[in-house]
């Protein structure tokens, strides 16, 4: 009789959990974004080419001419990269806070010698203690090889015509500024105050460019400047930080998204990602789906295998990221 019991016992609870789940699944969750979400993608239609530092693979990483070629040549929707503010108060185009491993920084000497150099941080030329004019003198494809492990650019005075100068915020947006259909995701690379200032310099920026306010997504690795970008700039599209990402994406994997109060536009993740030893697997339909209820665009980084972009564009994510988009091209034109 006492194993009758608990054993009715355990049914009601689960019974009860199953239907706190089935109900919470529902009730329509509320959006993340109101009204249209640019980064979401038609529900069976192919992902969107994200060109990862502009296609660092195909061009020199974030240079004009990269921005140029993955537009112009590929034809890609999205370029995404990271912003840095200048001592000087710019807003450029760099993957590191400093700009020795690109360009010619420390003069015309082997890549292998430059890295030595950088190596140690007190060496390095950080974008924070330099101007604009002083970092336009460097030639950014420098240290670019092509497929044949040429240097092409190593001999080019940089300008703005060849796109060899370090990219600027303001010039890449009047660049493609008649491009209705471009979108842009950046990530504010500056914490702290710097990081509060560059939100502001962004702000302003795209206020000169109004076509591009909602095309625009930003994210940061910095809590403080994720804080900084919700309270006084809701009308900026934001992509999740990792600290807005896990608590999503936990929600989403125990069945009860309508308790998280994420308000993100873009969910920027890996196919998996490593919690003390323990690999959490991000590249599920469910993931994809669910984030579609919210209004929430998925993108994974930074794919570059032909193997994985067949498995994501199954999964109906929105975007992938890639530093080769040449390639990304050539797997979604055999879908086309």
């Amino acid at each position: 009789m006492k194993l009758f019991k608990k054993l009715r016992v355990f049914l009601t609870i689960v019974v009860v959990i199953v239907l706190f789940l089935a109900v919470v699944n529902i009730i329509p969750p509320k959006k993340n974004v109101a009204g249209e979400n640019p980064f979401i993608v038609e529900k069976g239609a192919l992902p969107m080419i994200a060109a990862h530092r502009g296609g660092g693979e195909n061009y020199p990483e974030n240079t004009i001419l990269a921005f140029r070629g993955a537009v112009e040549d590929l034809g890609v929707d999205i370029l995404e990269s990271d912003l840095w503010l200048t001592k000087d108060g710019h807003l450029v185009f760099n993957h590191d806070g400093y700009i020795d491993r690109t360009s010619n920084v420390n003069g015309n000497i082997p890549f292998a010698d430059a890295k030595a150099r950088y190596a140690k941080e007190e060496n390095r030329h950080y974008i924070c203690d330099m101007t604009l004019e002083e970092l336009e003198q460097y030639n950014f494809g420098y240290y670019f090889t092509d497929s044949t492990n040429t240097r092409v650019y190593e001999n080019e005075t940089p300008t703005k015509e060849n796109g060899l100068k370090i990219a600027v915020f303001e010039d890449v947006l009047e660049l493609f500024k008649d491009n209705d259909k471009l979108l842009f995701i950046v990530e504010i690379k500056d914490g702290g105050q710097r990081g509060y200032d560059a939100a502001k310099a962004l702000s302003a920026t795209l206020e000169g460019y109004p076509q591009y306010q909602n095309r625009v997504v930003i994210g940061t690795f910095h809590g403080e400047v994720e804080e900084e970008l919700r309270e006084n700039y809701p009308h900026l599209l934001r992509g999740a930080s990792v600290a807005s990402a896990a608590p999503f994406v936990i929600t989403q994997y125990l069945g009860v998204n309508i308790f998280n109060e994420s308000d993100f536009a873009c969910l920027q993740i890996p196919t998996e990602y490593e919690i003390k030893g323990i690999t959490i697997p991000l590249d599920a339909k469910t993931l994809v789906s669910r984030a579609h209820r919210r209004n929430i665009a998925v993108q994974y980084w930074t794919i570059n295998d032909e193997e994985t972009m067949h498995e994501l564009i199954a999964l109906g994510c929105d975007a992938i990221m890639t530093d080769n988009p040449k390639l990304l091209k050539e797997v979604l034109d055999e879908y086309r």
